[in-house]
């Protein structure tokens, strides 16, 4: 197992505090590796075995314990009474009404606990009636560039190329961990992510969300990959399908819309008038929880580059755990305001500035925007190397890597 560790360092922040600990993100993201390393990490700090129980309920083993009853007298057995005990229940997602037997544990007993959850509805309004002011969030993303280069030097045994380089592949395959583990070509790992976009499919939006039109969602599946980095409200999709004899209520568009976000296949992100300074409501924007669920769906396509890299900026931006926007300024577009603490980022994605016209399409918003914050013009562009007016010039993969 290859440590992640700004998501144990996260965890490690929390011991023994009084608070639940919710380990979020898309199937196969790495979350149950990260549970079980930071199970290794309380061993270390001289936590006994005995105090530490570890459940997979997708295990079948664990098959009879998917009731909030049966797990509460489970643990209840399990117990050490005279010390504190360490909860890592993984997939809690899996056991019905879940939250009543993790609030009773609560008070019942000494226990600090962790769970994991593949659905974002885990902290649903339900949830919060229950543990309120009771628990922390921890997302958890597929690989950063950062950390794909740490495993890439795990499982490589080419010889050592460049940071340029191997973006490229970085691009063309994604980062859920499992394809980052031995060398596999594209083909085999498109099959692979199309297996695990398949499962999240069928069970984090069919059955749980209990869709009845499963082709219907996966051509609004389609729409959303197919408009990367375009903005597009849900009318947009519902007129979208009445072009192509197809009709659609808006209300079902939404509808799956928010399954697919309660899945993390999807983010959505709000606009934010700069001027105003205000968020509207009309024409977001989506990404990908990971690019390589649009190439194993749908193929690589060179023409879309560059959605694919605003969506691979936006979610390093969402890994150092800014809260993102995309920004309007008068008429013009910023692909992305980034605020944490109070402060703020500005960025702008582009494949190339192949022109004058582009280098001022780029830059020219940013220059518009008269505050102290950082702004940045993030390309694969390898020629261009100025900064304009204190708008920084990046590389991508120079950008992912930087501490900000």
């Amino acid at each position: 197992m290859i440590a992640r560790d700004s998501y144990i360092a996260q965890l490690e922040n929390f011991i023994d505090k009084p608070f639940i600990k919710i380990i979020t993100g898309i199937r196969r993201s790495g979350k149950s590796t990260i549970l079980k390393l930071f199970s290794e990490r309380l061993a270390a700090k001289g936590v006994l075995p005995g105090q530490i129980i570890y459940i997979n309920f997708e295990s079948f083993v664990y098959s009879d314990l998917r009731t909030a009853e049966n797990l509460y007298n489970y643990l209840a057995s399990e117990l050490k009474i005279s010390e504190r005990n360490y909860l890592l229940l993984d997939e809690i997602q899996e056991v019905k009404e879940w939250e009543k037997c993790i609030n009773s544990l609560l008070v019942d007993f000494d226990v600090d606990i962790y769970l994991t959850g593949s659905n974002s509805h885990l902290l649903s309004s339900e949830l919060a009636t229950y543990l309120a002011g009771r628990y922390v969030e921890i997302p958890v993303y597929t690989l950063s560039f950062k950390e794909y280069l740490r495993f890439r030097s795990n499982s490589s045994n080419t010889e050592e190329s460049n940071n340029k380089e191997e973006f490229v592949r970085y691009l063309r395959l994604g980062g859920f961990p499992a394809i980052h583990i031995a060398d596999y070509t594209e083909e085999s790992a498109y099959k692979i992510v199309f297996d695990i976009y398949s499962s999240i499919i069928l069970r984090d939006t069919v059955q749980r969300y209990n869709i009845r039109d499963v082709e219907l969602l996966e051509r609004v599946v389609r729409y959303v990959f197919d408009n990367i980095g375009n903005t597009f409200s849900g009318k947009n999709v519902a007129d979208y399908f009445k072009s192509q004899q197809r009709k659609i209520d808006i209300n079902t568009v939404y509808n799956y819309l928010n399954a697919l976000e309660g899945a993390y296949i999807i983010y959505r992100v709000p606009r934010y008038d700069v001027k105003g300074k205000e968020i509207l409501k009309t024409q977001e924007k989506f990404y990908l929880s990971d690019v390589s669920l649009l190439y194993a769906t749908m193929g690589y396509k060179d023409q879309m580059v560059s959605g694919i890299l605003e969506n691979i900026v936006f979610l390093e931006l969402k890994r150092k755990n800014y809260a993102v926007y995309t920004g309007k300024s008068d008429s013009r577009e910023i692909d992305f305001i980034a605020e944490k603490q109070g402060k703020k980022l500005y960025v702008q994605v582009a494949y190339k500035l192949e022109s004058r016209e582009t280098v001022d399409r780029e830059f020219s918003p940013l220059l518009n925007i008269k505050d102290q914050y950082p702004k940045y013009v993030v390309t694969m562009d390898d020629f261009w190397k100025e900064t304009v007016e204190g708008v920084q010039h990046f590389y991508i993969s120079d950008f992912l890597l930087m501490e900000f």
